[in-house]
């Protein structure tokens, strides 16, 4: 009897619809809706666009800082369906793994390379999406092989391990240099007690970067980030990944899309209550900037909610052509990411040169960046619905 090859498995829509709307997120940066909130203070409208287009100071969260946990959390999701498509191809684990470290290595180099355009030197930083993805990858590609039990454990382990680093780490003495931190002692976000642990650039992957990042070529040493980021967010972002994983393995292999949406939702009231719970208590804030465990565990309940409605809605319920516009960046994610990053000033500059020098004026200076940047939106999704049409993805 003849053997046949793995079945290799289908594309989930929703999956792409999900990806896609990340995406428009980010690329609607360029609507700049702050600059319209400040032109119109008396519009609650305005003003309720612009914290959702903003990241919170510290504690909280808005829809602008799920932008990259959901993006992260879609890596894990598609990494099931792209194991079994290689080995429905016949990849060996040794070729599959140097795909792993070529994409990994590739996406720290992009990360830094995009962080460094306008720059008089390479900016060595590894703080934003893509290079937190690449230097978590590896390891997520190693949980692929294993059972959903060593997954949810690696998690929890990873988790505690970085939340008792932040806790071990001293607290600012009365002779403390805040001026070397960027920030003051009486900063309205500071929080106190236990929870001080994880204040912005007094805590220990802030100590890590003082020493890490200062071992590469700098224009000036290292002293702070300035939004509190750090390079060891890559840890607690890998959890992030791995709750992906696991929601890429069910959505593979259920056979009730029922069962799959209540399991999604009934995940994400779990992981709200554990990470409201050590919010509210005191043991771990909900902080986006450093990536606390209770924030990996707060996005990921909203990422599994998203998950939940798009599959619902695009793949229960059929209704793929409401999303054709969010397919088509969906699809291209990369490319989005990139002409997100590099091409809104040139396009901008552009059309005052070739339209009119003015042409944002066309509603008045208190919508000129709806007008400049609804532009830019409309050129960038012109060559990424190209691109579709031509059958051209950047994949890495």
């Amino acid at each position: 009897m003849k053997d046949f090859p793995p079945a290799v498995p289908q594309r989930v829509s929703s999956v792409d619809v999900y990806r896609g709307f990340v995406m428009l997120l980010m690329m609607a940066e360029v609507l700049r809706f702050s600059q319209i909130a400040e032109a119109f203070p008396d519009s609650s409208f305005w003003a309720f666009m612009s914290f959702q287009q903003s990241h919170v100071s510290w504690v909280g969260c808005s829809l602008h800082d799920l932008i990259q946990p959901s993006f992260t959390f879609l890596v894990g999701v598609a990494l099931p369906y792209s194991i079994a498509s290689r080995a429905g191809r016949q990849q060996s684990q040794s070729v599959m793994w140097a795909h792993t470290i070529r994409r990994s290595l590739i996406l720290i180099l992009l990360g830094i390379f995009l962080r460094s355009i306008h720059k008089t030197q390479t900016n060595f930083t590894f703080e934003d999406t893509l290079t937190q993805i690449g230097l978590g990858y590896p390891i997520l590609f190693a949980l692929g092989f294993r059972s959903e039990r060593i997954q949810w454990t690696s998690l929890g382990v990873i988790l505690l391990a970085y939340g008792i680093f932040f806790a071990v780490y001293p607290l600012p003495g009365p002779y403390f240099d805040w001026a070397e931190t960027g920030n003051t002692a009486d900063w309205e976000y500071n929080l106190s007690g236990f929870a001080a642990h994880w204040n912005k650039n007094t805590n220990a992957a802030w100590a890590f970067d003082r020493w890490f990042l200062n071992l590469f070529s700098r224009e000036s040493s290292f002293h702070f980030n300035g939004g509190g980021y750090s390079t060891l967010s890559f840890i607690p972002t890998l959890g992030t990944m791995i709750l992906g994983l696991i929601a890429g393995q069910w959505l593979k292999n259920s056979s009730s899309p029922g069962l799959l949406v209540r399991c999604f939702v009934t995940t994400a009231a779990i992981l709200f209550v554990i990470s409201v719970t050590l919010n509210i208590t005191g043991i771990n804030p909900v902080v986006k900037r450093i990536w606390t465990p209770a924030w990996t565990l707060f996005s990921g309940g909203w990422c599994f909610l998203f998950l939940a409605a798009f599959y619902f809605i695009v793949d229960v319920r059929q209704n793929k052509s409401w999303f054709k516009a969010f397919i088509v960046i969906g699809s291209n994610s990369i490319a989005a990411y990139v002409l997100a990053d590099t091409l809104a000033g040139f396009i901008d500059s552009s059309f005052r040169i070739h339209i009119s020098q003015q042409y944002d004026l066309l509603f008045g200076e208190g919508y000129l960046s709806l007008v400049s940047g609804g532009m830019i939106l409309l050129l960038e999704f012109y060559i990424l619905y190209r691109m579709y049409k031509l059958k051209i993805f950047i994949k890495i």
